[in-house]
C-alpha cells in the first residue's frame, strides 16, 4: 500500500486534476478479491476499463489461502474472480456513458511452455508432478483462455465491452525474484537487454486505450500489434472448460 499510494501521489503531483484512489487487494485470496470489488462497488464509481495485469512468476510450490496451486491462484483466478465480480459494474458504465468498455488480460509468451495438457484440470494444485516454470505458462495460457471465452459471453449478451490478452515483453523488473540465477543476471544486464517498465507498458497501453482496437475482441497483442498464441491458447473447448472450471473454483 505505501508504494501504491506513493505512485498515487506522484501522480495526482503531475497532474492535479485526476482523481486517483489506492486500494489494497491480494490476487491470491479470493476473500481480498470480494473485499476489493464490495468497496469499489459501494463506492458508486463507473468502469469502463479494467486491467488485470499483476503476477508472480517461477514460485516454489505453494498453495494460496484457498489451497490453489499459488500461480494458479494468482495470475487467473484473482483475476478471473475480480473480472466476474466487477462486470456488471462494466456493463452498466458502458450502458450510460455509451462508451465501450475494455478489458485487458496481461499474459505472456511463456503460455507456450505450460504442461501438454495446456491445464491441468486433475493435477492443477498436486505437488508431486509441480514444474514452476510450466506452471507459470499454465496461468499465461488460462489468461488468454479467459479473454476469448469472456469475448463470446459478452457478444452473445451483446454488450459493448471488449475482452483483450497481450504479451508485454520481457521486462526489467523483479518479477525473477523467484529464481536467484535469473534474477543476478538481470540485475546485471537486464538494462540492456529487456525493456524498462514504460516500453513494457506500451502494449497494455496500447491494447486498452488506442482507437484502432476499438471493436476488437478475442485477440492475443505483442508490440501493439495483433499476434498469433498457440493452437491451445485458440482451442474453444479448452476455453469453454477452463471457464466452468474457475466458475466452480470461485463457488468454493
Amino acid at each position: 500500500m505505501d508504494a501504491g499510494k506513493q505512485v498515487m501521489d506522484k501522480i495526482v503531483k503531475e497532474i492535479p486534476a485526476a482523481k486517483v484512489d489506492a486500494m489494497e487487494l491480494d490476487l491470491s485470496s479470493m476473500a481480498s478479491v470480494r473485499k476489493f470489488a464490495s468497496e469499489y462497488k459501494s463506492s458508486n464509481r463507473p468502469l469502463n476499463l479494467l486491467i488485470n495485469n499483476a503476477g508472480i512468476m517461477g514460485t516454489p510450490f505453494k498453495l494460496s489461502k484457498d489451497n490453489i496451486e499459488l500461480q494458479f491462484a494468482t495470475n487467473h483466478i484473482g483475476h478471473f474472480l475480480l473480472t466476474h465480480l466487477l462486470l456488471d459494474t462494466m456493463k452498466k458504465t458502458t450502458r450510460e456513458s455509451g462508451r465501450e468498455g475494455r478489458i485487458v488480460n496481461v499474459s505472456s509468451e511463456a503460455h507456450r511452455f505450460t504442461y501438454s495438457e495446456g491445464v491441468r484440470f486433475d493435477k492443477l494444485s498436486d505437488p508431486s508432478s509441480y514444474q514452476s516454470w510450466r506452471a507459470y505458462g499454465q496461468s499465461k495460457i488460462a489468461n488468454i483462455l479467459h479473454a476469448n471465452e469472456l469475448t463470446k459471453h459478452l457478444k452473445d449478451e451483446k454488450v459493448e465491452i471488449t475482452a483483450n490478452s497481450l504479451h508485454p515483453g520481457a521486462i526489467n523488473t523483479n518479477l525473477f525474484r523467484y529464481n536467484s540465477v535469473l534474477n543476478g543476471v538481470c540485475s546485471k544486464i537486464g538494462k540492456y537487454i529487456l525493456k524498462s517498465v514504460p516500453q513494457g507498458a506500451a502494449t497494455t497501453c496500447y491494447v486498452a486505450l488506442h482507437p484502432q482496437v476499438k471493436g476488437v475482441s478475442g485477440e492475443y497483442f505483442s508490440d501493439s500489434n495483433v499476434a498469433k498464441p498457440t493452437a491451445q491458447a485458440q482451442d474453444a473447448t479448452l476455453a469453454q472448460k477452463l471457464w466452468d472450471f474457475s466458475m466452480n473454483l470461485i463457488k468454493t
